[in-house]
Formats: C-alpha cells, structure tokens, sequence
C-alpha cells in the first residue's frame, strides 16, 4: 500500500539530490508565487503549477529537474507534465524536506 500512495506521488528510489545539483540539476517550486515568497530554496525557480503548461518550454532539457511543493501532491502532478515533455525529472515532495537533504 505504501509503495502504491509512494508511486502515486512520483516518489521513487532515493535520489542524491546534492550530487544532482552539483550536476547542475535546477529545482521547481511549484507553489503558489505568495506560498513561495512565504519561504523556498535558495536558487530555486517559482513556476506555479498551474502556470507550468505555459512555462516548461524556458527550461533546458539537458538539466534534471527536481520538483517540490508543500506537501507533494503539486509536484507529483509536475513530475508527470515534465516527464510526459520529456525531461528528466525527480520529485521530493515538501521543500522544507529537501532543504534538510541537500545541506
């Protein structure tokens, strides 16, 4: 059961987010631009997700891409637009958790 509410989310294998980064991977908040301005990652982009359809096309698809949210119920949905584009994309869910993975 787990594993299926994990697969829903697009949660996955564990990912090195640091060496992503070090990589060159770029992180998409995709709350709300007030829930960002509330707090989010350093360096990360703002693309709401409800804006993403318009807005993927700025992004190179030669960088992975690392999703977060709140809870990760909006990342998981921008995972699979991503993806569907064909990027290569990772979801963490909560940006407060990832901040806490990639110090």
């Amino acid at each position: 059961m787990i594993n299926a509410i994990k697969q829903f989310l697009g949660i996955g294998p564990k990912a090195d987010y640091s060496q992503l980064l070090k990589e060159g991977a770029i992180i998409i908040d995709v709350r709300s631009k007030e829930e960002y301005q509330a707090g989010h990652l350093r360096n990360s982009l703002n693309i709401p997700l409800n804006n993403l359809s318009d807005d993927y096309s700025k992004l190179k698809k030669e960088k992975a891409i690392i999703t977060c949210c709140a809870s990760g119920m909006r990342s998981s949905q921008a995972k699979s637009i991503l993806k569907s584009k064909g990027y290569e994309v990772y979801n963490d869910g909560n940006w407060a958790c990832l901040q806490n993975k990639i110090k």
